[in-house]
């Protein structure tokens, strides 16, 4: 089983940013697809300097949809966006809106946490943390 974790990234000051991310269900090796999910909604997070566990929602990115259709690939995909990382590739692909102020202190860490809820079972959690440069 995957040991669940951040995925670790660095975005430019008020600049968007790409995620990537291979998601699978609940049996830890099968990439959801679309079906799969009901809703998508993502947070975005300011967090403390002094205690990552101190987390503060960004006005403008608080409990935003996502449409699943664009959202999440039903087939993976290996592309340059993904680079050399792996040969297996990517299924969940957001580009996020900065729109709305996001990215704006530099040096501080922001964490993007997306709940997708499927249409039975358990949400799946996926989390993005990264610094501004």
């Amino acid at each position: 089983m995957a040991t669940p974790s951040d995925i670790e990234g660095v975005w430019l000051e008020n600049a968007s940013a790409t995620l990537l991310a291979r998601v699978v269900g609940p049996d830890n090796e099968t990439p959801i697809k679309q079906a799969d999910l009901a809703s998508a909604k993502y947070t975005a997070y300011l967090l403390d300097e002094h205690d990552p566990d101190v987390q503060t929602p960004i006005t403008g990115h608080t409990d935003v949809d996502v449409p699943i259709a664009g959202l999440i690939h039903d087939t993976l995909q290996e592309d340059a966006l993904w680079g050399d990382l792996d040969e297996t590739g990517y299924n969940f692909k957001h580009v996020l809106d900065v729109a709305t102020d996001l990215f704006t202190l530099i040096g501080r860490t922001y964490r993007i946490t997306f709940t997708l809820t499927p249409t039975s079972g358990q949400p799946i959690i996926v989390r993005f943390r990264g610094c501004c440069a």
